[in-house]
């Protein structure tokens, strides 16, 4: 006798249904997730990976990306970029791709919404300014973790840091993908790596944006066989870039664009390094920003008992790490503020 499979009877089993009728087969199904660290009853609305989506939004470390810095330290302007709307950025091209490839479009929002949850106050500028930080007292703290890795933070932000030091306890292929959302390891889901490309795609193209913005430089400057093969405005180039990475990646064994334009963004990239990211300009600010955080660094280092209770160290070997989940996590304006509470006389401070 032939068992009959019973009905779906809640709207997450629909949706999972519809996952399994409608996705590639080498799509990540919500319903087959290798699961959480802490098993949770299922939600009667939501598939796992939406519920990640859910967590990371209304998480605090979600809600300070919107004070910290993507290129420009304190821009002179409403509408330059920072790590909010990068990552929104992020999330929509991901969404966009997934769906075209019938992928799991739940899960590469997921990951894109998470993935820079561990960056710094002033960018990149930040990352440096930690690392020598924390090599500076390497040799007090021998297993000390450096260098200081957004990436890296961002998972122990999710892991350890959010939710009063419980953590968002999300599902292992959220956490796989923002781990490695960057460096020479691919996440283990095409969602992830989805978010990857898509990550480099977003900053590559609103970096030149928010550059021509800031007269930094002018679109007619841009590399001429980058415009012939990509277009001329940012739109033009995401869409073109977001097209041939379906197109490319259509048999679905791994993700990625066609040689000639992955060249041509590689070359943007190089091109906003010498122009941008390197420019007098750009980088004016960056020895008072790591001057700020190498300070409050050392300060919190020296005066563990001013920590917030939730980021004192239960051992003294904790110490480094603990200070530095506290300073990653400040927005730039809020370290800025710290830095003059504690060594600004009041008088002097406007």
């Amino acid at each position: 006798m032939v068992a009959l499979m019973s009905a779906p009877t809640s709207i997450r089993e629909q949706i999972e249904e519809r996952e399994r009728a409608w996705l590639a087969p080498q799509a990540a199904l919500s319903s087959k997730t290798r699961g959480r660290r802490e098993p949770l009853d299922p939600d009667s609305l939501r598939t796992e990976f939406q519920r990640d989506r859910d967590r990371i939004i209304h998480s605090k470390a979600f809600r300070r990306l919107k004070h910290k810095t993507q290129v420009f330290l304190a821009p002179e302007g409403d509408h330059y970029r920072t790590r909010l709307t990068h990552t929104l950025e992020v999330s929509q091209i991901s969404r966009t791709i997934a769906r075209a490839l019938r992928l799991n479009e739940d899960l590469a929002e997921a990951i894109a919404l998470g993935h820079d949850l561990g960056h710094t106050p002033f960018g990149h500028v930040g990352e440096g300014a930690l690392t020598e930080s924390l090599g500076a007292v390497r040799s007090d703290y021998p297993n000390v973790r450096m260098p200081f890795l957004h990436n890296e933070q961002s998972l122990r932000v999710v892991e350890h840091i959010e939710y009063d030091g419980k953590g968002l306890n999300l599902t292992w292929e959220v956490r796989d993908g923002i781990l490695n959302h960057t460096g020479g390891t691919d996440p283990a889901t095409l969602e992830g790596c989805i978010v990857k490309t898509s990550d480099r795609i977003a900053y590559v193209n609103h970096d030149v944006d928010d550059a021509v913005r800031a007269g930094v430089l002018s679109e007619d400057e841009l590399p001429r066989h980058v415009i012939e093969t990509l277009g001329r405005h940012p739109g033009q180039r995401i869409g073109a870039l977001a097209r041939d990475m379906v197109a490319a990646s259509a048999d679905l064994e791994t993700i990625r664009l066609t040689p000639e334009r992955a060249g041509a963004m590689d070359d943007l990239r190089r091109f906003l390094f010498n122009r941008v990211y390197e420019n007098p300009y750009a980088k004016a600010e960056d020895p008072k920003a790591t001057r700020v955080l190498k300070t409050l660094f050392d300060h919190y280092m020296r005066h563990a008992g001013e920590l917030p209770k939730e980021f004192r160290p239960s051992s003294p070997d904790e110490l480094p790490t603990k200070v530095c989940d506290y300073v990653a996590g400040m927005t730039d304006r809020f370290a800025v503020r710290t830095y003059q509470s504690l060594y600004v006389p009041k008088s002097w401070m406007v």
